[in-house]
């Protein structure tokens, strides 16, 4: 799990998209950016400079630099100073703009990694947010197969020799994708979102027993496999000696309490694996009644409704 992040590795990983020059101050490489800093600084991660909460990343528009130009000498220095004091990760100069030399003479002293590109101020303000969000979000690794199922994101969990992989395999054939086999890695992007993607190491592949390790997009194609999806909806496989056997979970189904996964509660199905039981098709019986559960119509809470309509009319005659 990632908790810190280094001004060189942004660069490394975003000087692409977003044509990064580096003008000075590379010793200051390994400047840090935590995990725990996001939740107790005021300020956002990356913003227009500001020198009252300073952000950890700081913007430099047409804006700033006319600002910085309306200081007489020595109140410049002051506030060039007081930016270097706060020791950002970065100082980034938007539209290619010629960097004023007392400001590249001070990030060369201070060591303040200082950057350029030709991007527009708010393209860069919302790229850097969304990396840097992404890069330091909670993440999780968890044991399954995760696939796309009717367009929601469906994580397939049981114990070893329960049927996962085979099930995956038998519900591609049928036309869904697969996301990621066995160690899917699930990132809190935002309050109620779960994304879930593959390991480089894994992707595309899908091991099943007696077949071995499979390269699902070479047999199947790019349309049986997703780089990402949202984690929606759990699927548990259980024996059949482990399932309830009572009259009211004959109507309403084996549904578990939700799963805690980071801060997110999923909902949770648990099917009964058994000899000549169709899991492809309960799997996506199950992912069709949850998305009519998340419309708002149960078919167990009608069904009672209506025996209880009809008991009540029983008793009147």
């Amino acid at each position: 799990m990632r908790t810190r992040i280094s001004a060189r590795e942004v660069f490394d990983e975003l000087h692409e998209r977003l044509d990064l020059r580096w003008l000075t101050g590379q010793q200051g490489g390994e400047r840090l950016l935590e995990r725990s800093e996001q939740q107790t600084r005021r300020p956002s991660l990356a913003g227009y400079l500001n020198v009252i909460h300073p952000n950890k990343v700081q913007i430099i528009g047409a804006a700033e630099l006319a600002w910085l130009d309306t200081l007489d000498a020595r109140m410049r220095w002051e506030k060039l100073e007081q930016i270097m004091g706060f020791a950002p990760m970065a100082l980034v100069i938007t539209q290619n703009q010629n960097c004023p030399t007392d400001l590249r003479n001070a990030c060369e002293e201070s060591n303040t990694p200082l950057w350029v590109s030709p991007r527009r101020g708010y393209e860069l303000l919302n790229l850097l947010q969304y990396h840097l969000a992404l890069s330091l979000a909670p993440r999780v690794t968890l044991h399954g197969v995760f696939m796309e199922i009717y367009s929601i994101g469906v994580l397939i969990t049981g114990d070893s020799g329960a049927g996962k992989s085979e099930l995956a395999l038998e519900l591609i054939s049928r036309g869904h994708r697969l996301v990621a086999d066995d160690a899917p890695e699930f990132t809190q992007i935002a309050p109620d979102v779960l994304d879930g993607t593959c390991p480089d190491m894994l992707q595309d592949m899908l091991e099943v027993r007696g077949l071995g390790v499979m390269n699902i997009r070479q047999m199947f194609g790019d349309t049986a496999v997703k780089r990402n999806k949202y984690l929606r909806l759990i699927v548990h496989l259980m024996r059949v000696g482990d399932v309830s056997s009572a009259a009211m979970s004959r109507l309403t189904g084996e549904t578990a309490a939700p799963r805690r996964v980071l801060d997110l509660d999923v909902p949770e199905f648990h099917l009964p694996v058994a000899p000549g039981r169709n899991l492809a098709v309960l799997t996506e019986a199950a992912v069709r009644l949850h998305i009519l559960r998340v419309k708002g119509a149960d078919p167990a809470a009608a069904f009672l409704a209506r025996h209880a309509t009809l008991l009540n009319l029983g008793q009147e005659i």
